[in-house]
């Protein structure tokens, strides 16, 4: 399977610098990145907005290695919150944010994500949005969910992610739905062994229509994350079933992927959020997108060999 493979190469920094340099680089990465800044994604936040759409948005780079650029993190989110206070579209704009990014991984990291995801959920709060904590590889997990049960206690809208192919994610949603969180449910997308996680598809498949029952069942709210025409449809009647509301849980997916089914479950009524990344350092996030889906490595191949 190539999936393992390109997310190993997602650490490897001789890859980075391989893939970076690639003649077709450039158009493919901007099929799943919106940007560089701030000033290149507001634009497509407005454009969504002006669909029906909403978003959460990612400033990518969580390989960090100082205090120093969990700072500049932090400042990064709360300079793109500044922009949507200005352009009134906190109401259509929430953040996703993974807490490596924050410190987590540096000496005293749990502390040190806590204290620079804190500010960037109270000014999220103070234009009428929030923040969704992202997963990450399965030995950060009790630590993120640990900093989502302690923002929590003042800013009860903060949402989290839990990951399908976990062998601890059935537990984890049955806690996280009777506490009445955000909670974005996925395959999952980090390279995890098999004494915790599933490894077959089939299995994985299996986990996420457990999961989403949960949830959906539960007192939370679910958020979809799937481009998968047959869990869509699952999602969509698990929800009948538990009585919801088209208000009462969303369908989420990445930008540059089935733009048009993010518009026709819009024009359904559904609230339908567009994943948008942006940022300079994008190559972990790159090379997650090539491992989810072969097709999205094969266009990356085709655009290298048939770059002039």
């Amino acid at each position: 399977m190539l999936g393992p493979v390109i997310l190993a190469a997602s650490r490897s920094d001789k890859m980075r610098r391989f893939v970076s340099a690639a003649p077709g680089t450039k158009q493919v990465v901007a099929r799943f990145i919106a940007g560089e800044n701030v000033d290149q994604v507001v634009p497509i936040i407005v454009d969504a907005a002006d669909k029906g759409l909403e978003v959460t948005l990612d400033v990518v780079g969580e390989d960090i290695t100082t205090v120093e650029q969990s700072h500049a993190a932090r400042d990064a989110y709360l300079e793109l919150i500044d922009r949507l206070k200005d352009l009134g579209l906190g109401t259509r704009a929430e953040m996703s944010v993974k807490l490596s990014m924050f410190g987590q991984a540096l000496e005293g990291g749990h502390e040190l994500a806590l204290a620079n995801v804190r500010p960037v959920v109270e000014a999220a709060a103070a234009i009428g949005t929030t923040v969704t904590l992202d997963a990450e590889d399965h030995t950060t997990l009790d630590s993120m969910f640990a900093i989502h049960d302690a923002l929590r206690e003042d800013f009860p809208q903060t949402g989290c992610v839990i990951q399908a192919y976990l062998f601890r994610t059935e537990a984890d949603a049955r806690r996280l739905a009777a506490n009445g969180s955000r909670v974005r449910i996925v395959k999952g997308a980090y390279k995890e062994p098999a004494e915790v996680a599933y490894q077959d598809k089939a299995e994985i498949d299996k986990a996420y229509v457990r999961v989403l029952r949960i949830l959906m069942e539960g007192e939370g709210y679910p958020m979809i994350g799937s481009h998968d025409p047959r869990l869509i449809s699952i999602a969509q009647e698990l929800a009948r079933r538990a009585g919801r509301k088209l208000d009462e849980y969303e369908f989420q997916m990445l930008y540059g992927i089935r733009s048009d089914e993010h518009l026709r479950l819009a024009a359904e009524g559904h609230r339908m959020r567009v994943y948008t990344a942006y940022g300079t350092d994008w190559y972990g996030y790159f090379m997650r997108r090539l491992a989810e889906k072969p097709a999205n490595l094969l266009f990356f191949a085709r655009s290298i060999l048939t770059k002039d």
